[in-house]
């Protein structure tokens, strides 16, 4: 029985729920190379990069499918499980839409006006920023739980959202400031492609938010 119960304990989530966010927040953060190339025009770099984000995101699936298949449903669970499958879901749309903006990008050959191109890096790290603030938050749950989500780790924790959603706002200043400099353009700009720019950009600025969910559904945990 004793035996049982140890077992119960050594295969607890929060482990592979850490490894899982640290695979999504590696996935965001190839953005930043695979914009690089493309406003360089080297095709070539973006689509290895385009390659790599789609492989990491589907790393990052196995972790999450697999999580789920093996996730404990007895007693000793140490968080509810809807609240881990919950969190789980909003780590895993950061990679998701990580491999979507690559995709467009890359499939339509994507080029913003040269005097936009610093404004979007600014755009895509602030963003990259917030998910490595969520991942940073998440790799403190192990340290949560032995506190019993008390103390001044979970006080920690609560700065560390905080500051995800000062991150998350900058990235909405960020966005808007960028749509505006493109709309002021927008009759020397071909229409699809403003489109397509405006999508992008807006996808970017999901990937932020994607990041502050995880956060927010972090402290609905802690505040349990």
């Amino acid at each position: 029985m004793a035996n049982s119960i140890l077992d119960m304990f050594a295969s607890s989530p929060i482990r592979p729920m850490q490894d899982h966010m640290g695979k999504v927040h590696e996935c965001a953060k190839q953005l930043i190379p695979f914009f690089k190339a493309t406003l360089a025009k080297d095709w070539q770099e973006a689509e290895k990069l385009k390659d790599s984000i789609r492989q990491l995101e589907n790393d990052a699936d196995d972790l999450k499918h697999d999580l789920r298949m093996h996730l404990p449903k007895g007693l000793f669970l140490p968080v509810a499980r809807t609240d881990l499958l919950s969190l789980l879901s909003k780590q895993d749309k950061i990679a998701n839409i990580a491999r979507d903006i690559s995709g467009v990008v890359f499939a339509r050959k994507m080029e913003f006006p040269e005097n936009v191109h610093a404004d979007l890096l600014g755009l895509i790290q602030r963003s990259i920023d917030a998910s490595k603030q969520a991942f940073k938050a998440i790799n403190e749950l192990d340290e949560l739980l032995a506190t019993g989500f008390r103390g001044r780790e979970a006080t920690l924790v609560e700065e560390l959202i905080e500051q995800l959603d000062l991150i998350e706002n900058d990235t909405d200043d960020l966005q808007r400031a960028l749509l505006f400099k493109i709309f002021e353009q927008e009759d020397e700009l071909p229409p699809v492609a403003v489109m397509f720019m405006y999508k992008v950009i807006r996808y970017i600025g999901d990937l932020a938010d994607s990041a502050q969910s995880v956060g927010s559904r972090l402290e609905m945990t802690i505040a349990r």
